[in-house]
């Protein structure tokens, strides 16, 4: 009696997240998800929201459209 379930060596979860099976090399910044280093923090609504972004210069943006999102 079959068990129903086809599982496809090649396809299964593991094997899509072995980087050895990836066509490409994976990006740095892929690997450090979640990773603070080289960015710079934008602290918002007195210290309770921090918000890093990679580009200093984008932080009058930054502040302007939280302060407009918190308005409306």
């Amino acid at each position: 009696m079959k068990s129903g379930h086809h599982k496809a060596s090649i396809d299964t979860i593991d094997n899509r997240f072995e980087v050895s099976n990836h066509k490409v090399a994976v990006p740095k910044a892929k690997l450090s998800s979640g990773s603070v280093v080289n960015k710079f923090p934008v602290v918002l609504d007195d210290g309770r929201t921090i918000i890093f972004i990679s580009d200093k210069s984008r932080e009058r943006e930054i502040r302007l459209r939280y302060a407009l999102m918190r308005k409306g």
